[in-house]
C-alpha cells in the first residue's frame, strides 16, 4: 500500500506542472480574448459616432442652390 502511494504521489507530481502551465495559457488567452472583443467593441463605438457626428455635419452645412440657372 505504501508503495502505490508514493507511487502515486510521485505521478502527481510530475503532471502538476503541466496542468498548471495549462491553466495559465488558458488564463491568458481567456483575457487575450475578453480584451479584444471589448476593443472591437470600443472601434465599433468609435466609428458610429464618428459617422455620426459626420452625418450631423454634412445636414448642418448649407446646401448650395443655384439660383441663376
Amino acid at each position: 500500500m505504501g508503495a502505490f502511494l508514493h507511487e502515486g504521489w510521485m505521478i502527481l507530481a510530475a503532471l502538476l506542472p503541466s496542468a498548471g502551465l495549462l491553466y495559465l495559457f488558458y488564463v491568458v488567452m481567456k483575457h487575450m480574448v475578453e480584451g479584444d472583443r471589448r476593443e472591437r467593441a470600443a472601434q465599433r463605438a468609435a466609428d458610429r459616432a464618428a459617422e455620426r457626428a459626420a452625418d450631423q455635419a454634412r445636414t448642418d452645412s448649407p446646401q448650395r442652390t443655384d439660383a441663376a440657372e
